[in-house]
């Protein structure tokens, strides 16, 4: 049987693997807003969160998890040909190498800690997001994916920090960054909530799908069940 992948699925996917790179490559700075300590993914990376929920919503966990891995393997493909990029030698008349490199050659232990967070959270996000909608009867939608995001970006950020920054940024200002992450992008996702709402019921009409994940395995490798 030939499988088919919808336009308004295949548009999420690629917004949603968008937005993961370009919050890979915006993390390694801090930003101060206010009094706020935050790195500069914030910007970009809750509207994967966004776009997850969505799609566990309309086509359900297990398309959710096929996203959720195309999303880090493409991840890891950028980061190895930027990595690749900034070890090749520069061009003896550009002046730009100790820039780019200082921008693009993130540690090893950033690339290590970013990937770990994406999926855990990613996959707690879309798990929370599906046994919530079966065990409601498929109601409540704007509660089910405030505590879905919470649980995954809970889960992100209680991993990426200690992972990228422990013996650089001091505990108690990285316990405050973790908590700040954590709510900031929670807060984000509340407020686009209505624009969210929307776009699930606007896809769920023109798809004709609500997929309700029952008797299923909810284990995150199991990739040839699509």
């Amino acid at each position: 049987m030939k499988k088919m992948v919808s336009v308004p699925f295949m548009l999420l996917g690629i917004l949603f693997v968008v937005c993961l790179v370009v919050s890979n490559l915006l993390e390694v700075k801090i930003i101060r807003l206010g009094p706020v300590t935050a790195t500069a993914g914030l910007l970009v990376f809750p509207i994967s969160y966004i776009i997850n929920d969505c799609i566990s919503e309309v086509w359900g966990y297990k398309k959710a998890r096929l996203i959720i891995w195309s999303g880090f393997a493409i991840n890891f493909l950028v980061v190895g040909f930027v990595q690749l990029a900034v070890w090749l030698p520069a061009a003896p008349f550009w002046e730009g190498a100790e820039r780019f490199n200082f921008v693009f050659g993130m540690a090893p232990r950033i690339v290590v800690a970013s990937l770990c967070a994406f999926l855990t959270g990613s996959f707690l996000n879309a798990y929370v997001m599906s046994r919530m909608k079966v065990s409601s009867g498929g109601r409540n939608f704007s509660l089910r994916a405030i505590v879905s995001t919470l649980a995954g970006e809970s889960a992100d950020s209680l991993i990426f920090f200690p992972m990228a920054f422990w013996g650089i940024i001091p505990g108690d200002k990285l316990l405050v960054m973790i908590g700040t992450q954590t709510v900031l992008k929670s807060v984000y996702e509340i407020i686009v909530l209505p624009v969210t709402i929307r776009v699930v019921r606007y896809v769920k009409k023109i798809e004709g799908s609500d997929v309700y994940d029952t008797d299923m395995s909810f284990n995150p490798f199991k990739l040839k069940d699509l």
